[in-house]
């Protein structure tokens, strides 16, 4: 998958199936979230940095690899 240099957004990436299985299984609770919704304009980058506030470093990595091998 084409992430546009970490420039594609939330909304992107949950309208493929596949990027939204993805983000489902590593990250299922955080999109229950009601500001999920919100967050749709973010880009990826945006949400790497914000999530590493949240979560290793790994698992952003591997989650990353795993959009841009699909």
């Amino acid at each position: 998958m084409d992430l546009k240099r970490n420039q594609i957004t939330l909304a992107q990436l949950m309208a493929d199936p596949k990027a939204k299985a993805v983000l489902q299984r590593r990250f299922g609770p955080y999109l229950k979230h009601p500001m999920a919704k919100a967050a749709g304009s973010l880009t990826l980058a945006q949400l790497m940095e914000m999530g590493a506030v949240y979560l290793p470093q790994k698992t952003i990595q591997e989650t990353v690899r795993e959009l841009s091998a699909l």
